[in-house]
C-alpha cells in the first residue's frame, strides 16, 4: 500500500516525552510543566515578523506552559509542542496570514511560485488590505530543521508552500503537515512524478546545484551571459553588439537595464543600446541581424513619473535647470525613437508601459524563438 511506503521515512523521527520531574520518568497524559526548547533562530524570525506587522512585542508572557488535564498525546511518530497556537515569545500571528517557503536548495522556485500566486490576489492585498507574510527557510537538508519549521507553522496557523527534491523528506513533511493540520503545497512532487512517468526514469532525488553534483553547461552558460551583458550595459562596447543574442533600444528609464539582466540569467547574452537626441546611433547597431533587435517604448504620461522619480534620486531639485522629466522633451524623445523605429520595421516595438520585467522578457523570449525557429508570426512592426 502507497501508505506503508510512507513510514520508514516517519520511524526515524525520535518523539518527545514530557518528564514530570526531570529524571525521565514517563508521565502519560498527567497535567506536567515543562519548558519547551525553542530554537534562536526561529525566535528571531518570529520577533521580526511581530515588529514588521506592528504589534508590540509580548516579553512577560512566561516561556513555561502546562499541559492540561485533557489534552491528547499525539502519535509516537512525530514530535509535537504541546503549546498549541501559541507563537514563540508570545506573539499573536492572527493580524497576518503567514506563507513558509521551505526548500532544500536555493527557494527560487517555490518562492516564484508563491509570488505569482499572490499576484492574483492584488485585489484583496492592496485594495482590501488583507495581510500576508512569506518566508523563505532555503538549504533545509535535514529532518530535525524541517520539523522544527513545521511545528512552527502550526504554531502560528501558516501555509507551508515546499520544493523538496529529497524523497523522505518530501514524504517526512506531508506526514508531519497532516498530523499537526498545516496546510501544504508540494510545488515540485506533481511537476517531478509527470516528468519521471513521461521519461521512464526516477528522478535523482537531489536538489540543483547540491554538493558534488558536476556543473552543467546551462550553469557555465549563464554565468558567461551574464557577464556579457554587463560589460554591454547602457551602449557600452558597441564593438561587440554582434555577439549578442539580443539587442534592446529605447530611450532612458525603459527598462533596458532590469530587462537585460533578467534576460541574462536565463542564459541569453544581451546588449542594450540607449535612444538619446543628438547623439549618434553606433553604427554596429544597423549591421547586425534584424532579428536580433528589439525596440523598447513607453507611455510619456508614465515616464514622466519615472524620470520625476529618478530626478529626485540624483538629488534635482526645482531649481536645477534640466529638461529630462519635461513632458515636451519626453515626446520630442519618444518620438525621435519611434521614427528609428519606422526606419527598421524588422525590429519589433514593445509597449512596457504598465508591464513588469518577467512579461516583458517573456514578449521578448516568444518573439526570439519565433524568429530563430522560422514560425509564422504577425507583422514585426506590431507592438506588443
Amino acid at each position: 500500500m502507497p501508505i506503508l511506503r510512507l513510514c520508514p521515512y516517519i520511524h526515524h523521527i525520535p518523539p518527545i516525552r514530557a518528564c514530570a520531574d526531570g529524571g525521565g520518568h514517563e508521565t502519560g497524559s498527567k497535567p506536567v510543566s515543562w519548558r519547551p526548547k525553542v530554537s534562536p533562530q526561529l525566535n528571531r524570525w518570529s520577533r521580526a515578523r511581530t515588529i514588521r506587522s506592528g504589534r508590540k512585542l509580548d516579553r512577560s508572557s512566561s516561556r513555561t506552559q502546562t499541559l492540561e488535564p485533557n489534552h491528547h498525546p499525539p502519535p509516537p511518530s512525530l514530535p509535537v509542542d504541546p503549546d498549541g497556537a501559541v507563537g514563540v515569545d508570545g506573539g499573536d500571528f492572527s493580524s497576518a496570514k503567514s506563507i513558509y517557503i521551505v526548500s532544500d536548495g536555493t527557494g527560487w522556485t517555490a518562492e516564484h511560485c508563491v509570488n505569482a500566486a499572490l499576484g492574483q490576489f492584488d485585489y484583496c492585498l492592496v485594495d482590501r488590505g488583507c495581510p500576508v507574510s512569506t518566508h523563505l527557510f532555503s538549504e533545509i537538508d535535514n529532518r530535525e530543521k524541517l520539523l522544527e519549521i513545521i511545528k512552527q507553522a502550526a504554531k502560528e496557523g501558516a501555509l507551508l508552500v515546499y520544493t523538496l527534491a529529497d524523497p523522505s523528506l518530501a514524504s517526512a513533511s506531508e506526514q508531519a503537515c497532516k498530523l499537526w493540520g498545516v496546510p501544504s503545497t508540494d510545488v515540485l512532487g506533481p511537476v517531478t512524478e509527470a516528468v519521471s512517468t513521461h521519461l521512464g526514469v526516477s528522478p535523482s532525488g537531489l536538489p540543483r546545484g547540491a554538493t558534488g553534483m558536476p556543473l552543467s553547461d546551462d550553469y557555465f552558460r549563464r554565468i558567461e551571459a551574464i557577464e556579457f551583458t554587463i560589460k554591454q550595459d547602457d551602449g557600452a562596447c558597441p564593438q561587440n553588439l554582434a555577439r549578442a543574442e539580443i539587442v534592446l533600444t529605447g530611450v532612458s528609464r525603459t527598462g533596458k537595464t532590469p530587462l537585460s539582466i533578467y534576460l541574462a540569467q536565463k542564459g541569453y547574452k544581451v546588449a542594450n543600446v540607449p535612444i538619446v537626441m543628438g547623439v549618434q546611433m553606433p553604427r554596429t547597431l544597423f549591421e547586425v541581424d534584424p532579428k536580433k533587435v528589439f525596440g523598447l517604448t513607453i507611455n510619456p504620461l508614465i515616464l514622466q513619473d519615472i524620470r520625476r522619480t529618478r530626478a529626485k534620486t540624483l538629488g534635482f531639485g526645482h531649481d536645477t535647470r534640466s529638461n529630462y522629466a519635461e513632458m515636451d522633451h519626453i515626446r520630442e524623445e519618444l518620438e525621435f525613437a519611434g521614427g528609428l523605429f519606422a526606419q527598421n520595421p524588422a525590429w519589433p516595438v514593445i509597449d512596457v508601459t504598465a508591464k513588469a520585467v518577467e512579461e516583458t522578457a517573456a514578449v521578448v523570449l516568444r518573439l526570439y524563438h519565433d524568429r530563430k525557429h522560422k514560425c509564422t508570426m504577425p507583422r514585426i512592426s506590431k507592438r506588443y
